[in-house]
């Protein structure tokens, strides 16, 4: 693929897909490098552009963390619940004598079974998402991995965030009401990337929106968003890498490229994919894990 000089018409992206690209190992265990395919019959790295197959859930910890957090947070909200309640109602007023306390049944609020909890679906987690709770700060991580957020944005026509008619119809068809975006960079200034939030109405649209249009060199993806500075300016032009996650109702879409826009080898599409992961983990993915234990209600 050539470069394009309009941000506005991006090149086409590679697909991102595979055990090889934005990929986790299982919970507890630390991120390392993606590992060489050994199986034959199953795709590897040997062309960038090479078409594989591919799970917007394969992510390890990413999706199956709101598990492990449910169970713990919803005893902290339990325990929270009852100690105010107790709290409340075991308030001697000034001058009375203290009644003997009766035992009351009560419970807790429930969160929702399935993976993502209240994030299944925009059912039990009506609230919009903001900026601010995806993206808080600007800098993210320390030292070799900080990144630097340059703009965001929030659309309400999610059309408007994506190209390529699959990708578009999918949106629509999900019910999609909010497409939020964030450019960011790395410390060295040489690998920049979009990401982007879209909000579906049920979980079952989330995974559509984020295979929309897969394959070995996409038609279909988040519209890179450049900033206004000299690094992210030049998101949208040059070779590029794009895909999907899916957290609940909510399909996390992704852009990532080196700053010149080269095609990247295969350590170099490992580096881009440690970005991604990097900053999804610390933003996106953090602020959904509170979405599957609230469903935005703090």
């Amino acid at each position: 693929m050539g470069y394009s000089r309009d941000p506005q018409s991006p090149s086409r992206p590679i697909q991102a897909q595979g055990p090889g690209w934005f990929d986790t190992p299982p919970p507890g265990q630390p991120i390392e490098e993606p590992p060489p395919v050994e199986d034959s019959s199953s795709p590897s790295w040997q062309d960038a552009g090479e078409q594989l197959e591919y799970d917007p859930e394969a992510r390890g910890p990413l999706w199956k963390r709101p598990l492990v957090l449910l169970g713990a947070g919803a005893g902290l909200v339990a325990a929270l619940f009852l100690g105010l309640w107790y709290a409340g109602h075991n308030e001697t007023p000034a001058g009375a004598a203290a009644a003997s306390p009766t035992p009351t049944a009560t419970s807790a609020p429930e969160v929702p079974g399935g993976t993502y909890g209240y994030a299944g679906s925009r059912k039990t987690d009506p609230v919009k998402l903001g900026l601010r709770e995806l993206f808080p700060a600007k800098k993210v991580g320390a030292g070799a991995k900080a990144y630097l957020m340059t703009v965001n944005r929030n659309d309400k026509n999610c059309a408007n965030a994506v190209t390529g008619d699959k990708l578009t119809k999918a949106l629509k068809d999900g019910g999609c009401n909010q497409l939020i975006r964030a450019s960011f960079r790395n410390a060295k200034g040489t690998i920049i990337g979009t990401i982007g939030v879209a909000n579906l109405k049920t979980s079952a649209a989330a995974r559509k929106v984020s295979t929309a249009g897969a394959g070995s060199e996409r038609k279909d993806f988040l519209r890179p968003l450049p900033g206004k500075d000299t690094i992210t300016k030049f998101l949208g032009q040059g070779e590029a890498y794009a895909g999907g996650w899916i957290h609940g109702h909510y399909a996390v879409l992704l852009w990532f490229q080196f700053k010149d826009g080269h095609l990247p080898s295969k350590t170099e599409v490992k580096q881009l994919n440690r970005a991604a992961l990097d900053i999804t983990n610390q933003t996106v993915f953090s602020a959904l894990d509170t979405r599957s234990l609230t469903g935005g209600h703090n």
